[in-house]
């Protein structure tokens, strides 16, 4: 018997068009400026909310092409449209994954009046930055990102960042934290830069990555905390609660559970699990649909997501992913990279799974050594290793979106 899907997260690519061309993107359409119509964005929630599947609070993540590239009237008619049909028992918060170009004072109204969380893609200072993040005849794109960055702050919308990380800023832990506080930046999350899709990643495979990444990382989260000045690390701040919940609480892993995370493309075609799957080909998954839409109801589509072969195989992965000691903090892994790094869903540790999962948590076990394992320590362990400048966390979470 299946348990009920719990909808949390609502993927929706409103255009698969970007106007710059990173050379680490994986996304394959992303030169088609086909728009999500209105009508199915309408259908779409229709579906959801007569579903009684939503999760009490849902973050709809409009992501996938760049979304600003759609014009900001296009978001207040959808917004509008989703809150006369939100039921009051559900709160829905909206979030942007941008690269922060085309960001201004009207995109900064959108962001106030309907309180949208804002996630910028920026990998540093300018050298950094534009060695990967290129515009499409090929120049640097910081200059736009940061100002954008900068309207953001002087019309007080919060934001947070997502940097990729590449062989040279992972060397580079201390000029990153100076370059994000010059800028104000005090929400930060990193990516580093790993094979999906069309695109392998020279650096995200080999026996030196581990070991780079947890020294760059240690030594960010220290110098962080001694600033006084970061409110939100993802890395770290995410894995807390993780690690320190209530005896019996299970962790969820939405990745791995039907429909917890719902994927929309511009077309209405739908997939859940790992959003990075949306648009990839392969026919032995149906290339990863599950339904669209504008056609089949969600009952349908959550049907067809049981019986297929793909949830199967992701399921099974989750099985062997249960004898790891991580396990209780993972929940299963990401199954886009048991794809891409081990050639199937079925398998258990990647490389991704042991920067995001295995390397925080040793470097939060390392730290509550130091804090002696008392009964008092355990009880105020979180608290303890937080950042120290409180405050919400990016509404994208569990975001690797960059």
């Amino acid at each position: 018997m299946t348990a009920t899907p719990e909808i949390g997260m609502v993927v929706v690519q409103p255009t698969a068009f970007c106007n710059i061309a990173c050379t680490y993107c994986y996304l394959p359409d992303r030169s088609n400026k086909h728009v999500i119509a209105q009508s199915t964005v309408t259908r779409l929630f229709e579906q959801i909310f007569a579903s009684g599947w939503a999760c009490s609070e849902i973050t709809v993540i409009w992501h996938a092409g760049e979304p600003l590239v759609v014009p900001v009237s296009f978001y207040r008619e959808a917004f509008a449209t989703i809150e006369r049909m939100r039921p009051t028992t559900v709160h829905v918060r909206h979030s942007f994954q941008t690269n922060g170009t085309l960001i201004d004072a009207d995109w900064c109204a959108l962001f106030k009046d309907w309180n949208v969380g804002v996630g910028v893609s920026l990998d540093g200072p300018r050298a950094l930055h534009d060695l990967h993040r290129k515009s499409r005849s090929g120049k640097g794109t910081f200059d736009k990102t940061i100002a954008g960055i900068r309207c953001l702050r002087d019309n007080d919308v919060p934001f947070h960042v997502i940097s990729v990380l590449s062989h040279t800023s992972l060397d580079q832990p201390e000029e990153l934290l100076e370059f994000y506080l010059s800028e104000g930046i005090d929400q930060i999350c990193f990516n580093v830069e790993e094979s999906e899709g069309d695109h392998v990643s020279s650096l995200f495979h080999g026996p030196e990555l581990r070991r780079r990444y947890a020294a760059f990382l240690r030594t960010f989260w220290h110098r962080a905390r001694q600033s006084g000045r970061v409110r939100f690390l993802r890395e770290i701040d995410l894995a807390l609660p993780r690690m320190f919940r209530p005896e019996g609480v299970p962790v969820r892993n939405i990745q791995t559970e039907p429909l917890a995370m719902l994927n929309v493309d511009s077309h209405g075609n739908v997939s859940s699990f790992s959003p990075e799957l949306l648009g990839l080909k392969n026919a032995d998954y149906g290339d990863y649909l599950l339904g669209n839409i504008n056609f089949q109801s969600l009952q349908e589509i959550h049907d067809t997501c049981i019986a297929s072969p793909l949830y199967r195989d992701i399921a099974a992965g989750v099985e062997a992913c249960r004898s790891c000691e991580y396990f209780s903090v993972c929940g299963g892994g990401a199954p886009v990279n048991k794809l891409f790094e081990n050639g199937s869903l079925t398998g258990t540790v990647t490389s991704y799974c042991t920067l995001t999962q295995m390397v925080p948590t040793d470097l939060i076990l390392e730290a509550y050594d130091r804090l002696g394992r008392s009964p008092a320590a355990l009880a105020s362990a979180e608290a303890a290793l937080s950042l120290p400048v409180t405050g919400g966390s990016p509404a994208s979470e569990p975001s690797r979106i960059s």
